[in-house]
């Protein structure tokens, strides 16, 4: 039978681990997947949240994951997980159970036009998956067929991708007299020894987002406040590692041409509308490949600059105790002992680049970021910490509101003293900063802003989940002893203390 073949391929190109949402026509399917030995099998009952937390064990294991649907609405319910895999280039595999191909066109319930309904998001045929990026594999079927039993094929291997190093290495040498800041985005986890060993080497600046995971251990190689010293000192040269970087200064650099920018990243996605260079390739392989490099160090003596604003902002929080980014500077204090921190959208991530603790290395920080707002990010935590008993995510207030049928998905994961952190700001609060909202009317801020005026208490009960408030600095000694399992931990700043640190900083 094809259909038999072509979930025996899936097993041939390394598919061990799935996500199943049931249903009658995909009922088939589940039964073959039972019939699989050493399987990694979770359920779910929600499509959107099972696309994400599937993305989450590829982010992990670099393994590919399917998630099976049923036919109908439920495959495009996998759009934006598709969409954020893409980006990230990890290899997701939808497995969509569909009507008989002669119901197609017909309106006949259930049977909507599935077949090459990712369009460039996936590839629509196995041959054509190298094993990156999301696969769609779509089974036209009938009622009550028996897919037998999954058979073994000889495992297919996938080419590592080739690149030649000498543009990079010829690139570094030369014009470095108008200074070289380094930005690393993102890194897979055995990435990021080899980026350390060569920041380290290089000397030049560094702005490193959390989710590198060498945003502490790199020391003074990394600039405080970085974004706004680099846009007010550019450098002539930048040279960015890993995923697409979330700071400002990136977006800053679509109107510096005369910046030059160099991308090492396995996505192959340059991330600037402008000219740039990339060389596409796992991090870790690349900069090994160029061998010893030269010192570049501190042309533009970004490092001074960076020192004055770490004793600035150490001075700001300490003023503002109970503003968010206080809070998060707290929080951060004690997710550093957790098994594993994720981020969960624009606003948590910013801050923790700019505020969290510096003194402890926090190695192992996660953030879904390939274009992705706010969708999905609790389920893709649990996917991505599966093992992990004592990860912590950080997420805002909407983006838990987006994903609230996630902790469905608690009972498969490990949860010895899982910390869920909502920083609740009453909507999303990080366009409050955009210069533009300043002039728009009370209706048109309302719209942009969300307000929501709700707690999560009752969320929280309503899955059995501890439940822990804090309105101040003080509050956060609930965090010394939490109760086995998972706790809800709902942090509320102070928004005239924000509003006030916000202001003092941009000074």
């Amino acid at each position: 039978m094809e259909i038999a073949k072509d979930l025996e391929e899936l097993l041939a190109r390394g598919v061990r681990q799935f996500v199943v949402c049931g249903g009658a026509r995909n009922a088939p399917v589940l039964e073959w997947i039972s019939r699989i030995e050493g399987a990694e099998v979770y359920s779910h009952f929600e499509e959107r949240g099972a696309g994400f937390f599937a993305l989450g064990r590829t982010m992990v294991t670099g393994e590919p994951c399917a998630v099976v649907v049923t036919s109908g609405t439920a495959v495009a319910e996998l759009l934006p997980a598709v969409i954020e895999a893409f980006y990230q280039q990890r290899p997701l595999v939808v497995i969509s159970a569909d009507r008989p191909e002669h119901y197609r066109g017909t309106g006949a319930p259930q049977a909507i036009e599935q077949e090459g309904i990712f369009g460039d998001y996936a590839a629509s045929r196995i041959s054509f998956w190298e094993g990156k990026g999301p696969l769609h594999l779509n089974l036209p079927m009938e009622e009550d067929v028996d897919l037998g039993a999954p058979g073994l094929l000889e495992e297919f291997m996938l080419d590592r991708s080739s690149f030649n190093v000498a543009p990079l290495a010829q690139w570094l040498r030369k014009g470095v007299f108008k200074g070289l800041v380094v930005m690393v985005g993102g890194l897979d986890e055995q990435d990021r020894e080899e980026v350390f060993y060569f920041c380290q080497n290089l000397g030049a600046p560094v702005l490193a987002d959390a989710a590198s995971g060498l945003r502490e251990a790199l020391g003074e190689l990394q600039l405080v406040d970085g974004d706004r010293l680099l846009k007010a000192n550019p450098p002539g040269k930048v040279l960015r590692i890993g995923q697409v970087p979330v700071g400002r200064f990136w977006r800053d650099l679509e109107n510096l041409p005369e910046v030059e920018v160099f991308s090492i990243t396995c996505s192959g996605f340059s991330g600037l509308a402008r000219a740039s260079e990339v060389i596409v390739g796992e991090p870790a392989r690349v900069v090994k490949g160029l061998g010893e490099v030269d010192e570049v160090g501190d042309v533009l003596e970004h490092f001074p600059a960076s020192r004055r604003r770490y004793s600035q902002c150490d001075e700001l929080l300490e003023a503002h105790p109970d503003s968010e980014p206080a809070l998060v500077r707290e929080l951060s204090l004690y997710a550093g002992q957790a098994d594993s921190v994720f981020l969960g959208n624009s606003l948590p991530i910013r801050e923790w680049n700019d505020f969290a603790q510096r003194e402890f290395p926090v190695t192992l920080v996660r953030a879904c970021r390939g274009a992705n707002g706010i969708d999905g990010q609790l389920s893709a935590w649990l996917g991505a910490t599966v093992e992990e008993g004592k990860a912590w995510g950080l997420f805002g207030d909407v983006t838990t509101l987006y994903d609230l049928a996630a902790p469905y998905l608690l009972g498969q994961v490990a949860q010895e003293e899982r910390v869920l952190v909502v920083l609740n700001n009453d909507g999303g609060r990080i366009f409050d900063r955009l210069p533009r909202l300043g002039g728009m009317s009370e209706a048109a801020r309302g719209w942009m802003t969300t307000p929501h005026g709700r707690t999560l208490e009752q969320w929280a009960a309503m899955w059995g989940l501890a439940y822990h408030k804090i309105t101040c600095r003080e509050d956060v000694d609930c965090l010394e002893n939490l109760e086995p399992g998972t706790s809800v931990v709902e942090v509320f700043p102070s928004a005239k203390q924000t509003e006030a640190f916000w202001a003092d900083w941009k000074r």
